[in-house]
């Protein structure tokens, strides 16, 4: 079996919490050594984000709860205190071997340090870095922090998410997970795996990349955005209702709720005859696509009291079988459950310290013949400093030294 996509490839990560991590686990899984850098007793912000944490064996207080699981395995974490000068130093000479460095400070903060990329470069050329933060390099609000949640907001993604004005508890609504933070984590992978690929191919350069969450979310609401380009309108908030084609949106049934959506006149005809009133699909009203969207609250009205006489599993089996796309409003536990999710494997297990078989979500990308099988614990804070800083001359004495000055 040939090896791992980026067998050979050495990246140190200076990110916390969360982009950034994400980005750096994503390049982990598939192959690259990853050194995380943490601050000596804290570690990554993330892992003081609030429980649950995983229970230590002699009942003791610790800082891996699920925020910090979640980002980073396959990765060796390392303690040094960079504003010191020693940790400083430290940094360098990582960075030296390094093909690839990642960082989330605010803009000008490692500069202090000699740590940013020009400071980088000068001790190694060839050296990939990638910077992500809140609203990137340049422009006016470069110099502010930021969390996802505000992304969500300043981006428009918060405008365009929530129920629709006049129902009960319309108005600007957060999407539930951190998305911004996801897509920017995957949108640092894509520029850190691209810059590699130029360096190979065309020169050796290496190159400073910069991300930021704030473009990222911009980017990401795509259709919903361009809308806006074409006509000068911001789409309105449709709560579960699509985009395209309708109706679409979640029904409730007997005994729950399904979300389905009808891509065009073929299926809205094939749902009509599954719902025993084939004639709506020759109602003047309904007949196209475009027709439905401006009589959208007639006809989905109209479904919402038919999908209510029977229960979930015999709509979801009647449709499936009509070919029109549909599935269950799931929770964790029915996805994790489910027999395609099991089959494809999304829940892996791992040999955690504190829990011999602890559940980690899979890398979601399938190689053919490079597959990403061996999956690593996220490791403990400082869990692998000295075998890292031996690797860069560091001995017993100076790493027993160290401690005790706390840079380490």
């Amino acid at each position: 079996m040939s090896p791992l996509p980026l067998s050979g490839i050495k990246i140190l990560d200076l990110t916390r919490v969360l982009a950034g991590p994400l980005s750096a686990q994503m390049l982990a899984d598939l192959g690259a050594e990853v050194i995380k850098i943490e601050r000596p007793g804290g570690g990554d912000d993330a892992r003081a984000f609030g429980p649950p944490y995983l229970a230590d064996p002699q009942g003791k207080e610790n800082n891996n709860n699920s925020f910090y699981l979640c980002a980073n395995r396959n990765k060796k974490s390392v303690t040094v205190n960079i504003a010191t000068g020693e940790g400083q130093q430290i940094i360098r000479e990582l960075a030296r071997s390094c093909d690839v460095m990642i960082e989330n400070y605010k803009v000008g903060d490692l500069k202090r340090y000699k740590l940013d990329y020009e400071s980088i470069k000068a001790v190694n050329p060839g050296i990939i870095y990638c910077s992500v933060t809140g609203f990137g390099q340049t422009g006016p609000y470069a110099p502010r922090a930021g969390y996802d949640a505000i992304f969500q907001a300043m981006g428009g993604l918060m405008s365009v998410t929530g129920h629709m004005d006049g129902e009960p508890g319309a108005g600007p609504m957060k999407v539930g997970p951190s998305i911004v933070d996801y897509m920017t984590g995957m949108n640092s992978s894509i520029g850190i795996l691209a810059a590699l690929y130029h360096r190979k191919v065309n020169g050796g350069e290496g190159q400073h990349v910069d991300v930021c969450l704030f473009d990222t979310v911009i980017a990401s609401l795509s259709h919903f955005a361009q809308i806006y380009l074409v006509n000068g309108e911001t789409p309105p908030r449709r709560g579960t209702w699509g985009n395209g084609g309708m109706p679409a949106g979640v029904f409730g049934c007997a005994d729950g709720e399904l979300m389905l959506v009808v891509g065009n006149d073929a299926q809205f005809a094939r749902t009509c005859a599954v719902l025993g009133r084939p004639e709506l699909a020759t109602d003047p009203k309904f007949v196209r696509n475009n027709d439905r969207v401006v009589h959208g609250k007639e006809i989905m009205a109209i479904f919402a009291g038919l999908f209510l006489k029977q229960p979930v599993a015999y709509w979801l089996e009647e449709l499936e079988k009509a070919g029109v796309p549909c599935g269950p409003v799931n929770d964790f536990a029915q996805v994790f459950a489910d027999e395609h999710v099991r089959e494809r494997g999304m829940e892996i297990k791992v040999n955690h310290p504190f829990e011999p078989k602890l559940s980690l979500i899979r890398n979601p990308i399938v190689f053919s013949e490079t597959p990403v099988k061996d999956y690593r614990a996220p490791p403990l804070l400082g869990e692998n400093t000295g075998e890292v800083l031996a690797t860069i001359g560091y001995d017993d004495a100076k790493l027993d030294a160290l401690k005790k000055q706390k840079i380490i």
